[in-house]
């Protein structure tokens, strides 16, 4: 599976252009916005796109969904239904943070722990990893060792909980139990700043290391 990070919207956020490379399908990965930008990157590589797939439903991850949705005729999937006040609050978000009115939709499918989802012949594991929100999902693809985690982890720290219905303690644990099990060598996209790998943040990162919770 190949992907292309494409930094949107005001806050920087990490939308992603993942395919399947044999079959050129495609998906978008939390489109927050600056579309032609998006769609600059899908005509760049040539790839068809048949679905939009969401981490969790903040402005600066699901702000155009909607639209981009509607311009290219193809589902959304995600995140966990957990999330459905964030999309339905989505005009809201907009205010509150400056961004353009902004549409709600409802996804074609939600997302549930141990769900798949597949682009191309390709297949991610969801693991659902509340805490930053209480509908997070992250997408898995266990053959490239790649994950795809929203606002769950960074490199050097860890997601916002003081949001509606944030958790601290989930998110740690989310972390823990359900990330970093997945092994070292597993190299992470984030909602914003640069690629890590568990390893990495297993080993270095002040809020979920080793060293702290031994």
């Amino acid at each position: 599976m190949k992907y292309s990070i494409i930094p949107v919207t005001p806050f920087q956020q990490n939308c992603t252009l993942i395919w399947c490379e044999e079959t050129n399908k495609a998906a978008v990965v939390d489109p927050g916005g600056d579309l032609d930008r998006i769609q600059a990157r899908i005509d760049e590589f040539g790839v068809e796109v048949e679905k939009i797939l969401l981490t969790h439903a903040h402005i600066d991850h699901a702000g155009g969904t909607h639209a981009l949705s509607s311009r290219l005729g193809v589902p959304i999937e995600g995140p966990h239904r957990g999330d459905l006040f964030w999309i339905e609050g989505l005009d809201k978000q907009s205010q509150m943070f400056g961004f353009p009115k902004v549409e709600s939709f409802t996804p074609d499918r939600w997302l549930d722990d141990g769900d798949v989802v597949t682009v191309g012949n390709q297949s991610l594991q969801v693991l659902h990893c509340p805490g930053h929100t209480p509908g997070h999902v992250v997408f898995y693809h266990q053959q490239s060792a790649l994950a795809l985690v929203g606002d769950v982890l960074f490199h050097g720290s860890i997601g916002r909980t003081d949001f509606p219905q944030g958790n601290h303690q989930q998110l740690i644990d989310s972390i823990r139990n359900k990330l970093l099990p997945l092994g070292d060598d597993v190299a992470f996209i984030p909602g914003h700043g640069p690629m890590s790998t568990f390893g990495d943040e297993r080993r270095n990162n002040p809020f979920v290391s080793d060293t702290r919770y031994g």
